[in-house]
């Protein structure tokens, strides 16, 4: 007997998720940059070209990430005003500093980084994210696996009935998840007695002859009733009968 399944209630995505997504970007003073640079904090860092002196040599070494596809046209540019964008150990201008995907300049709006590259959340989620494999959608905040695959909780439903099975008993045929009570009713073996589905639920235990099938409580003695359980007995046409009550009908 096909014992019914139980299945795992696990977060697919939003806790890896948002623990990657950044603080938004802010404009900052100088003394706040340096600590943030000394820590190699991970944040990104918006702040503004300086014309005085003390900014010439910080000024001279920037380089916008973006090259020769620098949106002002010179990826050394220091124009006094302007700002630029850091982070880690790498600089852009603030209007170069963009979702690899969509290029749209990410500003103060929280990004996620992924093998030196930048992503907006919204490109992200649609590139990374994981997807439900019924209706293909995001799955976003929770959901659950079977069989290693994710589902939206809503999703994941009886193949027979339609009904929730998160958090719920179920089982499987053909690869197809069922709630154990269509499972039973429609595939599992019946009671001779009661007609029944004998499904295996919490550990029935059933009695099975020949061809025929009983659940625990059910195999006892067509006449007097008793429990037939590790006793022997004799069947009588579509009748188990005690030993004493198959003598007294002999008699």
């Amino acid at each position: 007997m096909q014992q019914p399944s139980i299945m795992t209630d696990v977060d697919v995505l939003s806790s890896r998720m948002k623990s990657r997504l950044h603080l938004q970007t802010k404009t900052i003073g100088a003394e706040r940059i340096k600590k943030a640079k000394d820590n190699n904090e991970d944040i990104a860092v918006l702040s503004m070209f300086l014309p005085n002196a003390s900014a010439v040599e910080e000024n001279r070494n920037f380089y916008c990430q973006l090259g020769d596809y620098c949106r002002i046209g010179d990826p050394r540019a220091t124009k006094a005003g302007t700002k630029k964008m850091e982070y880690k150990t790498r600089q852009w201008h603030e209007n170069c500093f963009c979702c690899c995907v969509c290029k749209t300049a990410i500003g103060t709006k929280s990004f996620i980084p992924r093998e030196q590259e930048i992503y907006c959340a919204g490109c992200y989620e649609e590139k990374f994210a994981t997807r439900c494999i019924k209706c293909n959608k995001v799955i976003t905040s929770g959901g659950v696996t079977y069989k290693n695959e994710p589902w939206h909780r809503e999703c994941f439903t009886c193949t027979h009935c339609n009904i929730t099975l998160a958090g719920q008993r179920f089982t499987s045929r053909d690869e197809k998840p069922y709630c154990a009570e269509c499972f039973g009713e429609l595939f599992a073996k019946r009671c001779t007695a009661c007609v029944k589905p004998i499904t295996g639920i919490g550990g029935t235990r059933f009695i099975s002859f020949e061809d025929r099938h009983w659940h625990h409580d059910c195999f006892v003695c067509a006449s007097c009733k008793a429990s037939l359980v590790g006793r022997g007995f004799i069947t009588d046409g579509p009748d188990i009968l005690c030993p004493d009550c198959a003598k007294q009908k002999l008699m």
